[in-house]
């Protein structure tokens, strides 16, 4: 591993990656994988932009007033990194390797001394933060230890002998795991095989060809291929939909997104739409993932009967979860932080692979869909002898890897990794 090591090193401390020029279009038919392509200069622009404007318009969407400077929240950036057996660069499960912001940690530990006694008394403040952030009344959220139990309680709540899921055939699994638990038939909608996109229209038709109910689960951006679908397209769905069809609408990775023309659903259902849930969770942009909190946004009426499947909020969420979720929520100068670190990271690895001319899908969240030259398992085992954990098979999807995104010093790692592997002949 030397070899790697003083790579790094000089790839840490080095000029920093071109941004891959994103071409940043939905999840729609015929959209193509990204091939690889010669770096530009105008792309290094990219990557010395100033943390509000790296954020964007994108970011503005959901966290408006970004103020322009965040020194006292961020946390320090090694330059070098030396990652070992013990101690890894962890890029398999999605996680936020930046860590919470400083704020929520103090909150969190400052909780420890407390948390002999249930939160009842925070749980109004987080709900209100919450609830005007996505422009509903208070009762149209609804807390769950992260959003995978609101999948679980949402499709339960609808679960009847003749509801059918409908999901695409390449998305997060929890949809199909719990429709299986409760016996639900699960219509798969066909993914294309060039770059696992699927139709809109022809979900639409799963739905209008089954005689019962139907509850429509949609990953936006998709998990595992980081991509979206288009808003308008699924805005005007929901909007001539049959009254039994409910929309789960799984935007884990929203806050991610650079496409301006992407919208969240929770505008849907701040507009009246009584069959959408829209599920959020504090595990990815907020960096909370071993917290486990996470909520539905929907209709009062509807999350009152989902309710029933969920415990009580307040002892749902651990004392320490509601702290550190409470003071994220007040700290969008460390989300803005958050996201452009993430995006630097993804502009370090999308050059790479560029440069190694890999395939990839366009990524809008924190980890980037790619093609691999050889069976997962073995790249698995070679990166993991490397101190490199990356993701799972997806099938069908064999001959991908979705690799997490971690903090651009991984990233850059990560890079002189792959170039000592392609140098070797090992990829």
């Amino acid at each position: 591993m030397t070899d790697v090591s003083e790579a790094v090193v000089a790839e840490a401390v080095g000029p920093q990656q071109s941004l891959h020029e994103q071409g940043m279009t939905g999840q729609g038919a015929g959209e193509t994988a990204r091939k690889a392509r010669p770096a530009s200069p105008s792309r290094r622009g990219f990557l010395g932009m100033s943390g509000a404007a790296l954020a964007g318009a994108a970011l503005g969407q959901f966290l408006p007033g970004i103020p322009q400077a965040f020194a006292k929240e961020a946390p320090a950036t090694a330059a070098t990194l030396t990652p070992s057996a013990k101690a890894p660069v962890r890029l398999n499960y999605n996680e936020n390797a930046l860590g919470m912001a400083p704020s929520a940690q103090r909150a969190a530990s400052a909780s420890i001394a407390h948390s002999n006694r249930y939160p009842f008394a925070h749980m109004g403040k987080l709900q209100s933060l919450v609830a005007t952030h996505h422009k509903v009344s208070p009762d149209s959220v609804l807390f769950t230890p992260g959003s995978s139990d609101a999948i679980r309680a949402s499709v339960l709540a609808h679960a009847t002998p003749d509801t059918q899921l409908v999901i695409p055939e390449l998305t997060y699994g929890d949809g199909a795991l719990y429709a299986g638990f409760y016996d639900l038939a699960i219509n798969k909608v066909p993914s294309s095989r060039e770059d696992w996109s699927f139709k809109l229209s022809d979900m639409q038709q799963a739905v209008a060809d089954h005689a019962g109910p139907s509850i429509v689960y949609l990953v936006n951006p998709n998990n595992p291929t980081s991509t979206i679908i288009s808003s308008d397209a699924l805005y005007a769905w929901v909007n001539a939909s049959r009254s039994d069809t409910l929309f789960i609408i799984d935007e884990a990775y929203a806050e991610f997104v650079n496409d301006p023309a992407f919208r969240s659903a929770d505008s849907l259902v701040a507009g009246g739409a009584k069959n959408v849930l829209v599920l959020k969770t504090f595990s990815k942009i907020h960096a909370m993932a071993g917290l486990r909190v996470g909520y539905a946004v929907g209709d009062a009426e509807r999350l009152e009967h989902v309710s029933h499947y969920v415990e009580d909020d307040a002892m749902t969420l651990s004392y320490p979860g509601v702290m550190a979720a409470t003071a994220s929520m007040q700290s969008p100068e460390f989300l803005a932080h958050s996201k452009q670190s993430n995006d630097e990271a993804r502009a370090i690895f999308t050059a790479t692979l560029d440069e190694l001319g890999w395939e990839y899908l366009p990524s809008q969240t924190n980890f980037v869909f790619h093609r691999i030259s050889r069976p997962l398992k073995e790249f698995q085992a070679d990166m993991k002898a490397r101190h490199v954990l990356i993701g799972r098979a997806f099938p069908p999807a064999d001959g991908w890897c979705r690799m997490s995104l971690g903090t651009p010093a991984e990233m850059h790692y990560v890079s002189a990794v792959l170039r000592e592997m392609k140098a070797k002949g090992v990829v």
